[in-house]
């Protein structure tokens, strides 16, 4: 059975026997880097269409062509959960947004708080850093990333349907609360390094569908934070139980 030891994420349909072209970027991943040649298999996935096995038909420096042969696994969607947390510093940010996509988010959502130090994102390239943590991951779906928002606006235009984890450090007992919350449709919201303000906390112990929890004794760091919310929300109500 050939086995493809590249993943590669595409914006294209993915069926048998269709034919996927390469823009200049993939053919020099593929063939410039990778050295792949005609013939050689690779994995591919657009997030709709699950995973599926194709092969080098025509490679060239500035393009090429992917010949798909079978699917090998199909769709599996994450867990209905949002990651929210307010942008730090760079390389940071960048570990959020991968991780995020990692461990099974289905939104990745940068909001601007009070407190929040960056107050820009290159939208394109923290999707792009989506992109390479689902194609290491093994994730046939992939993530989307907003445009940053402001957190008031965020909790303005809520979903009646959607609960909200609002991670403060002053509480305890986080596993309880979210088992006896249930609910399938959930986000994660992370606050600043300078956490949140008065009048934001205030509004998110006031708001009936955020539920407060703590994660653990200890002031986390907000890419520490997002990494520990996920895991104890997974745990709790995701698909890792």
């Amino acid at each position: 059975m050939t086995v493809a030891k590249i993943r590669l994420y595409v914006e294209h349909p993915l069926g048998q026997g269709q034919s996927v072209p390469l823009n200049r970027d993939q053919a020099h991943y593929l063939f410039g880097v990778m050295r792949l040649s005609p013939g050689n298999a690779v994995a591919l996935f657009n997030g709709h269409d699950g995973e599926w096995l194709a092969s080098v038909a025509e490679a060239g420096k500035r393009g090429g062509t992917l010949r798909v042969d079978r699917q090998t696994r199909p769709l599996q969607l994450p867990p209905d959960l949002w990651l929210m947390f307010a942008p730090i510093k760079k390389a940071r940010t960048d570990f959020i947004v991968e991780k995020a996509a990692e461990m099974g988010a289905r939104r990745i959502c940068p909001v601007q708080t009070d407190f929040t130090n960056s107050e820009r994102i290159r939208q394109d390239r923290l999707q792009a850093h989506a992109v390479e943590a689902a194609e290491q991951c093994g994730g046939t779906y992939l993530p989307g990333v907003s445009e940053l928002q402001k957190l008031d606006h965020v909790l303005d235009t809520w979903p009646d349907d959607r609960r909200l984890m609002f991670c403060d450090e002053a509480l305890a007992g986080a596993s309880e609360t979210l088992g006896q919350a249930g609910g399938d449709k959930w986000a994660i919201l992370i606050g600043p390094e300078g956490g949140f303000s008065g009048a934001e906390r205030d509004r998110l112990h006031a708001a009936p569908f955020a539920h407060p929890v703590s994660l653990g004794p200890r002031i986390l760091r907000a890419d520490t934070a997002a990494v520990a919310a996920m895991t104890l929300w997974q745990q709790a109500l995701g698909d890792w139980h």
